[in-house]
């Protein structure tokens, strides 16, 4: 008997891969995703690898965390791949604080986001 399988949430020529908890704000995040959205994936890996921003490196463990993810589960082409979606969500918030004069405080946020990067085969070759 067993259970019957899972749908899948991407279409057949798109491959996902997300990660949590990483520390940086969102607004910041938005910036590195936005410099990779609707390019080539080794143009994207490229930029990623030579860009200053601290959070690239994360960025660019989830994008190829995207790419093993359509060539190993989903039989994608790697050569063919375009990151269709880069998309950037608000995860918790630390709440720190620092004793400020006069007897205030003064409130400290250390925000986390979390990324989403969805890559697709280009199929205009065919």
């Amino acid at each position: 008997m067993g259970k019957t399988k899972n749908p899948r949430r991407v279409a057949e020529n798109e491959a996902m891969a997300k990660t949590r908890m990483l520390r940086t704000s969102p607004q910041k995040l938005n910036l590195v995703a936005a410099m990779i959205r609707g390019k080539k994936v080794d143009k994207a890996l490229n930029d990623l690898t030579f860009s200053k921003k601290r959070i690239a490196g994360d960025v660019k463990k989830c994008l190829q965390s995207a790419i093993a993810n359509a060539e190993n589960n989903h039989n994608l082409d790697v050569d063919e791949l375009i990151v269709a979606e880069a998309y950037v969500g608000k995860n918790l918030t630390m709440k720190r604080g620092r004793p400020r004069a006069r007897g205030r405080y003064g409130k400290i946020i250390k925000p986390f986001s979390e990324l989403t990067i969805l890559v697709r085969q280009n199929e205009e070759q065919a």
